[in-house]
Parts: C-alpha cells; sequence; structure tokens
C-alpha cells in the first residue's frame, strides 16, 4: 500500500482514542486536521487500512461499524444502551478454538468475543438512549 498522508492523519485519529469510533467520528475529527476531506476518502482509508491489519473493524447492529487501533488479540464489552464499546483486558482463549474444531470438524482459525451488558456510565446515570464517545 502506497504512503498518503491522509490514510496516516486517519489511522493516527483512530489509534488515538479508546472509543472505537465509528467513520462519521473519525471524519468529524480528521476534518478539523484536514478541512478538505471528505467522507468517502475516510470510508475508502478505513478500509484499506483494516484491510491490511492496521486496524480491526467490527461490525454493530445496524450494519454501524466501529474501528479498533489496537490490533493485538483482545476480547470487547458493548453497552446495551449507549453502544459504547471498551476493550476487555482478558486473554484470548485459544483452547476455545480447539474445543470448537474438534468437537465440529470444523477449522477455526479463530474466534471473536463480545461481552454485552450495561457501562458504567449507564447505570450510574440509568440513561436510555446517550451516546458518549
Amino acid at each position: 500500500m502506497r504512503y498518503s498522508s491522509r490514510r496516516e492523519a486517519i489511522l493516527r485519529i483512530v489509534q488515538g482514542t479508546q472509543c472505537h469510533p465509528t467513520a462519521d467520528w473519525v471524519y468529524s475529527e480528521a476534518r478539523k486536521q484536514l478541512p478538505g476531506i471528505s467522507l468517502g476518502t475516510v470510508y475508502r482509508n478505513l478500509k484499506l487500512l483494516s484491510e491490511s491489519g492496521q486496524l480491526h473493524a467490527y461490525e454493530g447492529a445496524g450494519g454501524v461499524s466501529r474501528f479498533d487501533g489496537c490490533v493485538t488479540e483482545h476480547y470487547h464489552f458493548r453497552c446495551q444502551r449507549c453502544g459504547v464499546m471498551v476493550d476487555v483486558q482478558e486473554p484470548v482463549d485459544r483452547e476455545l478454538d480447539r474445543r470448537v474444531a474438534e468437537r465440529t470438524g470444523l477449522r477455526v482459525n479463530y474466534h471473536v468475543l463480545e461481552f454485552r451488558g450495561l457501562c458504567v456510565y449507564c447505570q450510574q446515570n440509568g440513561t436510555e438512549s446517550v451516546t458518549h464517545e
């Protein structure tokens, strides 16, 4: 992949946050640095960065993807009220891949595990539909 200053800026934006942003959020942040950048450019570069393994893309409810600059294996928690996604510092269970492969005859390369519930903010505030990225 050829170097692109816009792609590099988008990568820095995603890697510089813990909020697992949407493409729209990245676009909003990118416009602060690159006022002429288009939403299409952000989408194309997020796709290229995730295809190259420099970012991870996670599809969520309604087809909205979130992006993660941390590319080491880890789990996630997603709040069922506000949709916030956070990293879970728990070792990835490789034994699970082996057990499923052994029981099913399938070749398991990896698994994606996402915990669901209420984030601390929503627990404390009893909010129904607040986003707090």
